[in-house]
């Protein structure tokens, strides 16, 4: 398995790496484990490559004149890096692999570097089809439940960033459900382009849910000075289906596709995390139709990545434009 060692502090590779390929965060943790065993069935499934990044820290060896030794440097590097080719070729035996036949010869580029993971990660997914993250790392505060570097990924990458939690659902055979969360903004619309081609690599139905609020006025007097607010199951229902035809018409993964709406009364990121609980993949937009002006992460999206017990596929539209930045704090994967 090829292995690539970086300096502490330098750049994740020494450029962005061309072809297809998937890039997934390891530390050892739980959380990790859990997502490169997913990344590698996934990877297997698209029949791209795998980049595993690995990172260890720095910022103790200017402040211990023992460890400035480059040699001892070296011993944590490849200390590091040993520990990551071991982890991928125990992942590669995982029996929740099951029927992803391709993933034991898959081919798994080792990155190991120095700093902060977060940050790497994003450069290393520059260009990636997937990066795929824990969701939480070994430093992760255990009280909570999303870790700073699965945040900044979800936030900053440029590509579609899938958080898994370390849940023993099995990743093996076809079928099962992929769920996408729904509304007429342009990152829901490219979640839905996502899970449809998702769906079709899993073997596995749609189901696009519309979370919706009915009106709910004190005053009648209200209604005659404003629109309601809200709206009746029925209109949420023939809102959904007609999103769902005009992406799928003008989608190339969309020919043959069936996807099936539901409208469900409710907050969106709790609806969305019920009709997940058993489902292969929750996948959503980055921001809602009622995002803030300057948000790069909707109260929805970020809602799904917490508290779903299933992996998570955020997706950002093509036109959002950002800047990755620096990771300044290590804790969670």
């Amino acid at each position: 398995m090829p292995t690539m060692t970086v300096p502490p502090g330098g750049p994740a590779d020494d450029g962005p790496a061309s072809g297809s390929r998937i890039v997934v965060g390891i530390d050892g943790s739980e959380g990790s484990r859990a997502a490169l065993v997913w990344a590698l069935g996934e990877a297997a499934r698209r029949g791209v490559d795998l980049v595993a990044v690995s990172a260890f820290p720095v910022d103790f060896y200017w402040s211990d004149a023992y460890l400035l030794d480059s040699r001892r440097i070296d011993a944590v590097r490849d200390d590091t890096e040993a520990r990551a080719r071991a982890m991928v070729d125990e992942a590669r035996r995982d029996p929740r692999l099951g029927d992803a036949s391709g993933s034991p010869g898959l081919p798994v580029r080792t990155i190991v570097v120095g700093g902060a993971p977060a940050e790497h990660l994003v450069q290393a997914a520059e260009d990636a089809d997937l990066l795929v993250v824990g969701s939480r790392g070994r430093s992760g505060v255990r009280s909570t439940l999303l870790g700073s570097v699965a945040l900044h990924c979800v936030t900053h990458a440029r590509c579609p960033v899938v958080v898994v939690h370390a849940a023993p659902t099995s990743l093996a055979g076809a079928g099962g459900r992929v769920v996408v969360g729904l509304d007429d903004s342009e990152p829901a619309r490219e979640a839905l382009r996502a899970a449809v081609a998702e769906a079709g690599r899993l073997g596995a139905e749609v189901e696009a849910v519309v979370a919706y609020h009915q009106p709910d006025q004190w005053s009648e007097l209200y209604t005659l000075s404003a629109p309601p607010s809200g709206e009746t199951h029925e209109h949420a229902l023939r809102r959904g289906q007609q999103i769902v035809a005009e992406v799928l018409a003008g989608s190339p993964d969309g020919s043959g596709a069936e996807v099936r709406v539901v409208a469900v009364q409710g907050p969106a990121g709790q609806v969305l995390a019920r009709r997940a609980a058993e489902a292969s993949l929750l996948v959503v937009g980055s921001r809602s139709r009622s995002r803030l002006a300057g948000m790069v992460l909707g109260s929805v999206a970020l809602d799904s990545v917490v508290h779903s017990a299933v992996p998570v596929m955020v997706v950002h539209p093509p036109s959002a434009h950002r800047e990755p930045a620096a990771a300044s704090a290590t804790d969670g994967g």
